[in-house]
């Protein structure tokens, strides 16, 4: 235990980076909702807007669907700590690395 809290807060440190990872993937999926329901009453009011903001929309649906795969992570990793004696996995501190990186 004593080794986890010096390599970067331990548990309560790994506890409030996914706490943070998850606050930014919702701040962020608000933040697209947002944009996209804008993209789609611009689309209804005139269908030559569709070639040029239907690529706009591609990209907001793209981001929505790559926060639930970290959404997805997350739980993976929760789900991995609250069943494992042994810790987090290498591949899960990199993967939770990773995202956090993303998120900022």
């Amino acid at each position: 235990m004593e080794d986890e809290v010096e390599q970067g807060g331990g548990l309560k440190g790994l506890e409030k980076h996914l706490s943070d990872a998850v606050e930014n993937i919702n701040s962020d999926r608000a933040v697209t909702n947002s944009l996209l329901a804008d993209v789609i009453i611009m689309l209804k009011k005139n269908e030559l807007n569709h070639k040029e903001m239907g690529q706009i929309a591609a990209k907001y649906v793209e981001t929505l669907q790559r926060s639930n795969e970290q959404l997805v992570k997350v739980c993976t990793i929760l789900h991995k700590q609250t069943n494992s004696t042994s810790g987090l996995s290498d591949q899960d501190k990199d993967e939770l690395f990773d995202m956090i990186k993303e998120s900022k």
